[in-house]
């Protein structure tokens, strides 16, 4: 596992790093990442976290589809959440966790059920907006990087957990740079219009 675990961290970090420059190449690296990790987590008994990476490899594949565009589809601007639709997101997250928190302690042997199940569940939804060029993904992002740090040292993860506290700081410079840029639009090699 240790060898998956480096070329997932190693693919992963290219990843986020391209999705901070609003690159489309983010996707199918962040595809070979996920993969991996679904290997990962299941050895380590992190289902949540499991089951979240076989729902990210078909968002990667999504992702890569939506900020493609062509066909006639524009490429997507970067853009902003509503108060409305972001506090229903942050309400569902929250009531999502708990009940999968919930079932996972009730019916597996899930190592920090009610943690892994906050940052799988906040996770579909920050996947979802990035995949839409939302830039309240990277605050969702920040959260769950900071939880997911704590989760993977505590399953002894050192080398996952070192990912996630990169992913942190680079989640703070993609919100930074989709701040500055927000509503310009890139075409599918990554370049800002």
């Amino acid at each position: 596992m240790a060898t998956l675990e480096w070329v997932a961290v190693a693919t992963g970090i290219v990843a986020v790093y391209l999705a901070t420059r609003r690159h489309i190449a983010t996707w199918p690296i962040g595809l070979v990442s996920v993969a991996l990790y679904v290997f990962i987590f299941l050895d380590a008994k992190l289902y949540s976290d499991m089951i979240l990476h076989v729902f990210y490899v078909g968002v990667q594949l999504y992702g890569w589809w939506t900020w493609r565009g062509g066909a006639g589809r524009p490429v997507l601007p970067v853009s902003t959440l509503a108060r409305r639709p972001l506090a229903v997101l942050v309400s569902g997250t929250l009531l999502g966790s708990a009940f999968w928190g919930w079932a996972m302690h009730a019916w597996t042997d899930a190592a920090l059920p009610w943690a892994d199940a906050f940052t799988t569940v906040a996770s579909f939804v920050a996947q979802f907006l990035m995949a839409h060029k939302k830039i309240e993904h990277w605050l969702f992002w920040i959260v769950i990087d900071s939880v997911a740090v704590g989760v993977y040292l505590l399953r002894d993860l050192h080398l996952t957990a070192g990912l996630y506290g990169v992913y942190l700081v680079l989640a703070v410079v993609g919100y930074r740079s989709w701040a500055i840029g927000a509503g310009s639009a890139t075409h599918p090699n990554g370049h800002r219009t």
